[in-house]
């Protein structure tokens, strides 16, 4: 079973090993903290992603934000479930409302939150 997730770490991380070979597999998993044998496992999609814990470590290793990789792996950080939780009913109207729109509205939606001019 192939998998975004995997796959997507597996390219981010020859890209780089291209450059530096401390991005190989298992030099990579031992700075995670995982076994070689069970990230190359991952990378091929035949085990499912690992915990938030691991996919942040693993984030934070290849320069990638840690919100995507999680989206990939099919997660939700921990710290936005407890967001959600606090107005599950408008972040659920939210996220419905904004699905299909293109990402410059988005974006602006976001800006104009974050800068309190809306």
């Amino acid at each position: 079973m192939r998998d975004g997730f995997g796959d997507y770490v597996r390219q981010r991380r020859d890209l780089l090993k291209e450059q530096n070979p401390a991005f190989s597999v298992r030099r990579l998993a031992a700075r995670i903290g995982v076994e070689p044998s069970y990230l190359s496992k991952v990378e091929r999609g035949e085990t499912p992603p690992p915990s938030e814990a691991t996919i942040l470590r693993i984030a934070r290793e290849i320069g990638e934000d840690g919100d995507v990789l999680l989206g990939l792996a099919g997660k939700v950080s921990t710290e936005l479930q407890a967001v959600i939780r606090k107005r599950p009913k408008l972040f659920a109207e939210l996220i419905r409302e904004l699905k299909d729109q293109p990402d410059h509205a988005v974006l602006r939606l976001v800006r104009e939150v974050r800068d309190g001019e809306w």
